[in-house]
C-alpha cells in the first residue's frame, strides 16, 4: 500500500508542473496567432474602401476583432495546433491547419450573414478574405521551421545540425566519426555537458556550450535540428529529462547504444538510433560476472524451451556468446521457432526441435537422446485475462509441462535447471500466477536429486510479445483510445536484454533450491506510461489520443510483489539479484496435487478447475523445514 501511495503522490505532484509547462510552451504561439489575425482582417477592410473606411465600419471592426481572435484561438486549440513539434510537421498537421482555418472562417462568415440587415456588420468579402489570410498566416508560422531547416541543410550540403549531449569518450568518438564522414548527413554544432570543468573547452573545434538545461536556448540560437544523446551509461531518468527538454525545444532526440549494446567498447555514428521506450524506462547498466556465466555454459550442451518467445529467444542469443557445445531450441509454435532459427542461421551447434512440453513421453525421449547439461525452461502461457477464461491450458502448459520437463531432466542427468518465473507467482491472485507459483514448487521439490534446480523470478519485460507497451503502441497507431485498467496500477519493467543477462548470472550463482529475484528498479505507473508513449509518438495525451480507464481485469493486481514476506531472504553476492528460500514443498503432497490437477484438466470442467487452482496457495504443500533437502 505504501508503494501504491508513493506512485499516486508522485503522479499528482507532476500534474501542476506539466500544466504550467504546457502553457509556457504555447504562449508564444498563441501570441503570434493573435498578431496574425489583426492584419489578416484589417488589410481587406482598408482595401475594400480604398483606404477611407466609414466610421460605422470602424466601430463594428473594433467589436468584431476580439471575437475573431477568440474564435480562431479556440478552434486552433480544438484542432490541435498547439503543443505540437512543428519542426517535424507533415501532411497530417497541414490538414489540421486547413481544417482549423476553414472551421473558424466558416463560423465567422455564418455569423456575419445572420447579422446582415440588423447590425450593419463587417462586409462579407472582408470576412472571407480575412479568414483566408489568417489561415495562410497560421500555416506560415508553423511551417517556417521546416522551410528554414531545409534552407540550412541546403547551405551545409544537406547535413542536419546536431547538438551532442555528453562530451566524454562516446561523444568524442561520435564527433570524430561525423566529421570524417559527411555522407552521414549530420553536422555537429556544439556539445552540452553537466561537468562545469568542460565548459568552454573544444573537441575538434566543436565547443562545449553549456549544460543540458541550456538545450532549449541553444536549439533556438543555433538552429539545431537534432539532439544526440552520446552517454551510453545514461539512466532512464537522465534520458527522460533530456527528452523533456527536447520536447520543450520542439527538436528530435536520438541516442547512441547503451553500454550493454556496445560491442568492444566502441561506438560509431552508424549506431545512432531513434529514442525507444526502453531508453526511458529500462536503460540501467548491469554488472555481470562473465567468467562465472562462462563456467556453466562454455562447451556445455544447453536446451532452451519456449525458444521462440521473447525471453527464450534472447536467452538463446546470449547463451551463444559463451560458445556452448550445442544449443537446442525447443518450442511448440512453428512460426516462432522458424523466426529464431532464421535469425541464428549459421551459428555453430544450433538445433531446433518442434515439440510441446505437455507431451510427457516425447519430452522424456528427447532429453534422454539429447543429454543436455543445462536447461532454461521459458515455455509458458503468460496472459492473465486469457488464462482466467481457459485455466485448463494454463495448467497443462505451466504446471504439467513443467513437471514433465523436470522429471525428464532428472532422468537424463541434467546438471543445472533454471525455471523462468514471474512476480505474479508471489501471493498469486490469478490462475496464471498460481500456475507459475506451482511450477516453482515443482522445481524446488526435486532439488538434491543430482541436479541444481532454481527459479528466477522477474516482472514485465519491455517490448515482449503481447505485453502492455506493444499493446499501447497498436492502440496509438489506430488513433486510440489507449485503455488503462486502473489509474493507480503500477508495474515493474526491465529490458529483455537486461533481464536475460541477470537470468544467466542468477543461474551461475545458484546453489540449488532457491528462488532468485531480479532487481526491477522502481515501479512505473501504467497511466503515466501511457502518457509517455503517446508523447513519444509526437501526440498529446487526452487531446490527440484519448486515455480511457476501463477497470481492472479478472486476476489483476494493482501492484505486484517480487518477494513473499514469508520467504527467507539471503544475500546473493550480486546487487541486482535477491535470493530467497520459500518453504520446501512436501514431495508426496505435491505429487498428489499434480494428479488431481491433471484429472480435473482432463474433465473439461474449467470452472471447477479454476476454483481448485485459486485455492492451492492456501493448502499445505510444504514440509516444516526451510532449507532444501
Amino acid at each position: 500500500m505504501a508503494r501504491e501511495s508513493e506512485v499516486q503522490e508522485r503522479t499528482r505532484a507532476v500534474w501542476p508542473q506539466r500544466i504550467a509547462a504546457h502553457i509556457r510552451r504555447n504562449v508564444p504561439l498563441v501570441l503570434l496567432d493573435t498578431a496574425v489575425v489583426l492584419p489578416a482582417y484589417l488589410a481587406p477592410l482598408v482595401l475594400r474602401f480604398d483606404g477611407e473606411v466609414p466610421f460605422e465600419f470602424w466601430r463594428n471592426f473594433k467589436l468584431f476583432l476580439p471575437v475573431a481572435v477568440l474564435v480562431h484561438l479556440l478552434v486552433n486549440d480544438l484542432f490541435g495546433l498547439y503543443g505540437q513539434m512543428w519542426r517535424y510537421a507533415s501532411v497530417q498537421e497541414a490538414r489540421r491547419v486547413l481544417m482549423a482555418g476553414g472551421t473558424a472562417g466558416g463560423f465567422l462568415v455564418g455569423a456575419d450573414v445572420l447579422l446582415d440587415g440588423r447590425l450593419n456588420p463587417i462586409p462579407l468579402s472582408v470576412v472571407i478574405l480575412g479568414a483566408t489570410l489568417a489561415l495562410l498566416g497560421f500555416g506560415a508560422i508553423r511551417f517556417q521551421s521546416r522551410l528554414f531547416a531545409l534552407r540550412r541543410r541546403s547551405a551545409s550540403g544537406d547535413r542536419a545540425r546536431v547538438l551532442i549531449v555528453g562530451a566524454g569518450d562516446a561523444g568524442a568518438m561520435i564527433l570524430k566519426d561525423l566529421l570524417d564522414n559527411p555522407s552521414i548527413g549530420l553536422q555537429p554544432v556544439g556539445f552540452v555537458d553537466d561537468d562545469p570543468r568542460k565548459r568552454g573547452l573544444a573537441l575538434h573545434d566543436v565547443r562545449v556550450l553549456g549544460s543540458r538545461a541550456d538545450i532549449p536556448a541553444l536549439v533556438e540560437r543555433l538552429g539545431v535540428e537534432q539532439v544526440l544523446m552520446a552517454i551510453p551509461s545514461a539512466t532512464g531518468e537522465l534520458i527522460g529529462e533530456v527528452a523533456s527538454l527536447c520536447e520543450e525545444a520542439e527538436v528530435m532526440l536520438r541516442v547512441v547504444p547503451s553500454v550493454r549494446e556496445i560491442v568492444g567498447g566502441h561506438v560509431s555514428a552508424r549506431d545512432i538510433r531513434d529514442l525507444r521506450i526502453e531508453d526511458l524506462l529500462g536503460r540501467r547498466q548491469v554488472n555481470t560476472d562473465l567468467e562465472s556465466m562462462r563456467a556453466i555454459l562454455d562447451g556445455r550442451r544447453v536446451l532452451v524451451t519456449g525458444a521462440g518467445g521473447s525471453i527464450g529467444s534472447e536467452i538463446a542469443r546470449q547463451v551463444l556468446a559463451f560458445e556452448p557445445a550445442s544449443l537446442v531450441l525447443l518450442d511448440h509454435d512453428e512460426t516462432h521457432l522458424y523466426d529464431v532459427q532464421t535469425e541464428l542461421d549459421g551459428a555453430r551447434g544450433v538445433e531446433t526441435v518442434l515439440a510441446d512440453v505437455r507431451d510427457r513421453e516425447r519430452i522424456l525421449r528427447l532429453l534422454l537422446e539429447l543429454q543436455p547439461e543445462v536447461v532454461f525452461h521459458a515455455a509458458a502461457h503468460k496472459h492473465v485475462p486469457v488464462l482466467e477464461r481457459f485455466p485448463t491450458e494454463a495448467v497443462r502448459t505451466n504446471v504439467i509441462g513443467t513437471a514433465n520437463l523436470v522429471d525428464a531432466a532428472v532422468a537424463a542427468g541434467v546438471e543445472r535447471f533454471v525455471l523462468i518465473s514471474t512476480d505474479k507467482a508471489v501471493r498469486p491472485a490469478s490462475v496464471m500466477g498460481t500456475t507459475k507459483w506451482l511450477a516453482e514448487q515443482i522445481v524446488r521439490s526435486v532439488h538434491g536429486r543430482g541436479c541444481t534446480f532454481c527459479a528466477v523470478r522477474f516482472g514485465n519485460v519491455l517490448g515482449s510479445r503481447g505485453s502492455v507497451i506493444p499493446t499501447f503502441f497498436r492502440q496509438i497507431a489506430k488513433g486510440g483510445p489507449v485503455t488503462v485498467t486502473d489509474p493507480s496500477m503500477a508495474r515493474y519493467f526491465m529490458s529483455i536484454q537486461e533481464a536475460v543477462q541477470l537470468v544467466l548470472q542468477a543461474a551461475a550463482l545458484s546453489e540449488g533450491g532457491e528462488v532468485l529475484t531480479l532487481d526491477m528498479g522502481q515501479p512505473v505507473n501504467i497511466l503515466e506510461l501511457a502518457r509517455r508513449l503517446i508523447r513519444l509518438t509526437g501526440r498529446v495525451p487526452d487531446r490527440d489520443i484519448e486515455i480511457r480507464i476501463v477497470g481492472a481485469r479478472p486476476g489483476e493486481k494493482v501492484m505486484e510483489d517480487l518477494v513473499d514476506p514469508e520467504e527467507e531472504e539471503l544475500p546473493s553476492g550480486h546487487p541486482g539479484i535477491t535470493t530467497s528460500l520459500p518453504p520446501v514443498p512436501d514431495r508426496p503432497a505435491l505429487r498428489r496435487t499434480l494428479r488431481e490437477l491433471e484429472a480435473l484438466a482432463g474433465s473439461g470442467d474449467d470452472a471447477t478447475l479454476a476454483d481448485y487452482v485459486r485455492a492451492l496457495p492456501g493448502r499445505t504443500l510444504h514440509s516444516v523445514a526451510r532449507s532444501a533437502s
